[in-house]
C-alpha cells in the first residue's frame, strides 16, 4: 500500500513528465486528456483506501468532468451520497479532502445527495457543472440515479436562456479597458468560454458535445467544425503554457508573460512589431472569429429550440425573420456579390432589426473572399459603401459587424492590415482597428441629441457641421497606417487620397479629409504641450488652419480621438484645454488678431468681484503687486477667486491655502500664498504625490513683494470624484503644515514603477529651448510613476532654475510634461546641456 508521501511524489512525477512531453510535442487535447487521467488514477488510490462505504460515488464535474484539466486548474469534485452523512462519515470525508490537498491537488469539492444536487441546480453554474459529470470511482448505481434525475429536471429552453444571460453578463464584466490589452483567455469575449457555452447548450439539447457531433447534427458545416477545433486548440495551447509560465492558476494574458509566451510559440519579431505584438494580433483575430462562430451557433441553437418567427419580404434579395435580417437564399452573395454591402445598408435602414440571421452570417463569412480588386473597383459597390457612411444611423454597429466578419478589412485593405494590432504606447488600450472604430463611434455619438449633455460644444458643432460623413471618413483613416514604419499621418494621407479619388468625393471635401488625416495630432499636441496664454502660440497654430470649417472639424476629430484612446486618458482638464484652444483660434481667424487679453481679463474679473460687492479700491493694492504675466496666465474667474481670498490679508506669517471644486467639473483648484522659499514647488508636488493626487496644471507666480502665488489643478489618481469635498479641509491644513518649514527637504523618492513600464519601457526624452519672451521651455517624455513631478521640481531647484508654469500631461503610463522656466539661470548652451543631462539621468 502506497504512503501519502509516495502518492504525492508519483503525482508530481506524472505531471512533470506530461509537461516535458508537451514541450517536446505540443498537443493540447492529448495533454488535457492525459493530465485528467493522471489525476483520476491518484484520486482512485486514495478513494479505495479510505474505507468509505461502497454506495458513495466520486464524480468529476466542470472542466475536470469534461477531461480538460489545465496544469494549475482546480480539480472540481462531487462526493455523491445516497443519503445525508452522519457525523462519523463527515469526519472521514474531511480527512479524505485533506489528503487530496496534501498530495498537491487544489480541490473544489461539494458533498451532496442526488436530491440536493437537483435543488442546487437551480443555479445555472451548478446545473452546467452537473451537465459534465463523469464517474471517477465508486457506486455506478448512485451515479446513474444522478444522471437520470438531472435529465428529468433539465429544461433545455430555460438552460439556453440562462446561458445566454450568463454570457451577456460575462461580456459586460470582461469588456473592460483592463482586459483589452491583457485579455483573459478563458472568460473574455472570444475566449474559451464562448466555445464552451455552445457545447453546453448542444449537449443539453442532445445534439452532441464535440464539434464533429455538432456538424453531424447539422448545426455547423464540416469546415466550421475544423475551424472551431483550430481556434480551440490555439487558446488551449496558450492557456497550458500560461499556467506553466506563471506557476499558478491565472488565465489572464498580462504583459509579463506575453513576450515569453511568444518565444515559446516560436513567433519572431519584425522591424515594425515585437514578437508579443505579432502573437497578440493572432490572438485578437482568433477572438474575433470565435465571437462570430459563437453568434452563429447561438442563433442556430435558438432556432432549434424556439418556434420560428414570422418573416416578411424587404426587397428582392432580403427578408426579415423576427428581428434578424436574412438573405432569400444561401447562394445570394455568390450570385450577387454587391448584396454583401447592401445587407449592411439594409440593417441601417431598418433599425428594428438587431442583426443577421445565422444562415446569413455564415453566407457573409464565406462570401468575404469575393471582395477583391474587381469588387472594390465596381462603381456600384463604391456607391453602396458611401451610402453606408452617409446614412449615419447604425453606422458604428455596421462598421463593427463588417470588421468582425472580415469585410471591412477586405474592402479597405489598409484597414485589414491593422486588425488586431496592439499599440504598446501604454495609453491606447484598444487595438488599432478598435481605436479607429471607437473614434468613429465618438463622432457619431456626438451627433445624437440624447448624448448632447456629455460634450455640449462637440454636439453643437457637429449638429451645425455640413456633411458629417467627412468627419467619419477622417476618423476611419486617421490611424490606418499605424505599424508600417514611418509617419503614419503621411502614410494615411496617401491612403485616404486614393480612397477619395476612387469614391468620387468632391475636390473640396477631399481636401478637408486629407488635411484632417495629415494633421490629426496637431491640436492635441498644441493644447497639451504649449502655453495657450501665449499669443504667439495661438497665432502660430492659427497659421496652420485654413479656415473655421477646418478648425471645427479638427476640434471634433481631436476630441473623439483622445476619448478613443482610453477612458482613463480623457478628463475634463484635457477637454477644457482643447476648448480654450478652439475658441482662441476661432477668434484669431475671425479678427486676424488676438483679443486685448490683459484688459479684457481684468474687466471681466472686476465684474465678477462686483457681484460680491467688492469695490476696486479694496483690491487695487493687491493687483499692483502682480505683473502682466499673472493676468495673462490666469482666467478672470481665477483672478476673482484669488482676489477675494487674498486682497484683504494684511499680514502673512504662515501659508494661506484655499481650495475649491474646479470650475471644469472635475478635480480641485488649490491656491497657495506665502513668502517665497527654496524648494517650495518641489514640496507641493511631493505633498500631492503622497496623497495619490495628480497635478494636471501648475501656475507659479512671484509677486513684486516676494510672495509665492501658486495655483494648482489636482485630481485624484484613483478617479474617486466623490472624495474631493472630504479632503478640501485636510489639504488646507496639512499642506500649510508641510510647507511651513523652510528647511531644505530631502530628495523626494520615486514610487514603484508600474508593471506595464517594466515590460514596455519608455525611453526618456528631454528638450530645452528658448523663446523670445525670456523663458526656456522644458519638454520631457518619460514613464510615469509616483513622485516623478516632485523629483523633477527638486532637480530644477537644485540647479536654481525657477518654474513659471507647468502642464502635466499623463497618457496612461506615459508622462509628457512641459515646464516654462526662467532663462537667466541658463545663460548658455553649456548650462542647458548640463541640466538636460541631469534630467535624463534622473528619468532613467
Amino acid at each position: 500500500m502506497q504512503t501519502l508521501a509516495g502518492i504525492k511524489e508519483s503525482l508530481r512525477r506524472a505531471r512533470q513528465t506530461l509537461l516535458e512531453q508537451y514541450a517536446a510535442n505540443p498537443n493540447p487535447a492529448r495533454y488535457l486528456r492525459d493530465h485528467t487521467r493522471a489525476i483520476d488514477e491518484h484520486l482512485r488510490l486514495l478513494w479505495r483506501t479510505s474505507g468509505l462505504p461502497d454506495e458513495l460515488a466520486l464524480v468529476a464535474v466542470g472542466g475536470y468532468g469534461r477531461a480538460e484539466l489545465y496544469p494549475r486548474s482546480d480539480v472540481d469534485l462531487l462526493i455523491l451520497l445516497p443519503r445525508d452523512a452522519d457525523g462519523a462519515l463527515q469526519q472521514r470525508l474531511q480527512e479524505l479532502v485533506g489528503q487530496w490537498w496534501d498530495i498537491g491537488l487544489e480541490v473544489g469539492h461539494s458533498v451532496r445527495t442526488v436530491a440536493q444536487c437537483i435543488d442546487a441546480s437551480a443555479d445555472i453554474t451548478v446545473q452546467t457543472n452537473l451537465l459534465e459529470a463523469r464517474l471517477v470511482d465508486g457506486s455506478r448505481k448512485c451515479f446513474a440515479e444522478l444522471l437520470e434525475a438531472r435529465q428529468h429536471h433539465l429544461d433545455v429552453r430555460a438552460f439556453y436562456l440562462g446561458k445566454q444571460q450568463e454570457q451577456n453578463e460575462r461580456y459586460r464584466r470582461y469588456t473592460d479597458i483592463d482586459f483589452n490589452l491583457e485579455p483573459n483567455l478563458k472568460e473574455s469575449p472570444g475566449g474559451l468560454r464562448d466555445l464552451h457555452s455552445v457545447l453546453w447548450i448542444a449537449r443539453a439539447a442532445g445534439l452532441g458535445h464535440t464539434w464533429h457531433a455538432l456538424a453531424q447534427n447539422g448545426l455547423l458545416t464540416a469546415s466550421e467544425a475544423r475551424q472551431a477545433q483550430h481556434h480551440q486548440r490555439l487558446l488551449q495551447d496558450m492557456r497550458i503554457r500560461l499556467h506553466q509560465l506563471c506557476g499558478r492558476h491565472d488565465d489572464r494574458l498580462v504583459f509579463d508573460y506575453q513576450q515569453p509566451l511568444a518565444q515559446q510559440l516560436h513567433i519572431a519579431a519584425t522591424p515594425q512589431l515585437r514578437a508579443s505584438e505579432r502573437m497578440m494580433r493572432r490572438y485578437y483575430r482568433t477572438k474575433r472569429e470565435i465571437q462570430l462562430l459563437n453568434d452563429v451557433l447561438m442563433q442556430t441553437l435558438r432556432a432549434r429550440l424556439f418556434p420560428q418567427a414570422e418573416t416578411r419580404t424587404l426587397n428582392r434579395h432580403f427578408i426579415a425573420r423576427g428581428d434578424k435580417l436574412g438573405a432569400l437564399d444561401d447562394q445570394l452573395f455568390e450570385r450577387v456579390p454587391g448584396a454583401i454591402l447592401e445587407s449592411f445598408l439594409l440593417l441601417q435602414q431598418h433599425p428594428e432589426l438587431t442583426g443577421f440571421s445565422a444562415a446569413t452570417v455564415r453566407a457573409l463569412w464565406r462570401a468575404r473572399r469575393l471582395i477583391g480588386p474587381a469588387f472594390r473597383a465596381d462603381p456600384a459597390n463604391r456607391e453602396r459603401f458611401m451610402r453606408i457612411l452617409l446614412h449615419g444611423q447604425g453606422l458604428t454597429h455596421g462598421l463593427r459587424r463588417m470588421n468582425q466578419m472580415d469585410i471591412l478589412g477586405r474592402y479597405l485593405p489598409a484597414f485589414g492590415r491593422i486588425v488586431g494590432q496592439m499599440q504598446h504606447d501604454l495609453f491606447h488600450v484598444y487595438t488599432v482597428d478598435e481605436h479607429i472604430l471607437m473614434v468613429v463611434r465618438n463622432l457619431r455619438r456626438a451627433s445624437l441629441p440624447e448624448y448632447a449633455h456629455e460634450f455640449p460644444l462637440s454636439s453643437r458643432l457637429i449638429g451645425q457641421f455640413e456633411q458629417p460623413h467627412l468627419l467619419y471618413l477622417a476618423g476611419l483613416f486617421h490611424d490606418i497606417a499605424k505599424g508600417r514604419g514611418g509617419d503614419h499621418s503621411l502614410l494615411g494621407r496617401r491612403d485616404v487620397v486614393r480612397f477619395c479619388h476612387q469614391h468620387g468625393i468632391a475636390q473640396g471635401d477631399m481636401a478637408l479629409i486629407v488635411w484632417l488625416v495629415e494633421h490629426h495630432l496637431l491640436m492635441s499636441a498644441t493644447a497639451q504641450k504649449q502655453d495657450l496664454t501665449d499669443q504667439d502660440v495661438i497665432a502660430a497654430f492659427a497659421a496652420r488652419i485654413p479656415d473655421e470649417r477646418h478648425l471645427t472639424a479638427l476640434y471634433l476629430l481631436t476630441v473623439a480621438d483622445v476619448r478613443g484612446t482610453s477612458p482613463k486618458v480623457w478628463n475634463a482638464w484635457k477637454g477644457k484645454l482643447l476648448e480654450d484652444l478652439y475658441q482662441a483660434t476661432r477668434h484669431y481667424l475671425a479678427h486676424g488678431r488676438i483679443a486685448d487679453q490683459i484688459g479684457a481679463t481684468q474687466s471681466e474679473a472686476a465684474a465678477l468681484l462686483s457681484l460680491y460687492a467688492i469695490q476696486p479700491e479694496s483690491y487695487r493694492p493687491f493687483w499692483s503687486q502682480l505683473d502682466d504675466d499673472y493676468f495673462i496666465q490666469h482666467e478672470a474667474q481665477e483672478i476673482a477667486w484669488h482676489t477675494r481670498v487674498l486682497a484683504r490679508l494684511h499680514a502673512v506669517d504662515k501659508p494661506a491655502i484655499k481650495t475649491r471644486l474646479s470650475r471644469i467639473g472635475e478635480g480641485l483648484q488649490v491656491l497657495i500664498f506665502q513668502p517665497d522659499q527654496p524648494y517650495l514647488f518641489a514640496r507641493i508636488c511631493n505633498f500631492f504625490a503622497r496623497m495619490n493626487y495628480n497635478i494636471m496644471e501648475a501656475k507659479v507666480h512671484t509677486t513684486r513683494l516676494g510672495f509665492a502665488l501658486d495655483s494648482f489643478l489636482v485630481m485624484d489618481a484613483s478617479n474617486d470624484k466623490t472624495a474631493y469635498r472630504d479632503v478640501m479641509n485636510y489639504i488646507e491644513y496639512a499642506l500649510a503644515e508641510y510647507i511651513g518649514d523652510a528647511k531644505t527637504i530631502p530628495e523626494p523618492a520615486f514610487g514603484r514603477q508600474s508593471r506595464q513600464l517594466k515590460h514596455f519601457p519608455i525611453t526618456p526624452e528631454v528638450d530645452i529651448r528658448r523663446n523670445d519672451k525670456g523663458h526656456c521651455i522644458l519638454s520631457l517624455v518619460a514613464g510615469d510613476r509616483p513622485g516623478l513631478l516632485a523629483r523633477i521640481a527638486y532637480l530644477l531647484t537644485q540647479h536654481q532654475v525657477t518654474i513659471r508654469s507647468a502642464k502635466i500631461n499623463t497618457l496612461g503610463a506615459r508622462a509628457e510634461d512641459t515646464f516654462w522656466l526662467g532663462c537667466k539661470e541658463l545663460p548658455d548652451h553649456h548650462a542647458i546641456q548640463t541640466l538636460r543631462d541631469a534630467l535624463l539621468h534622473q528619468l532613467k
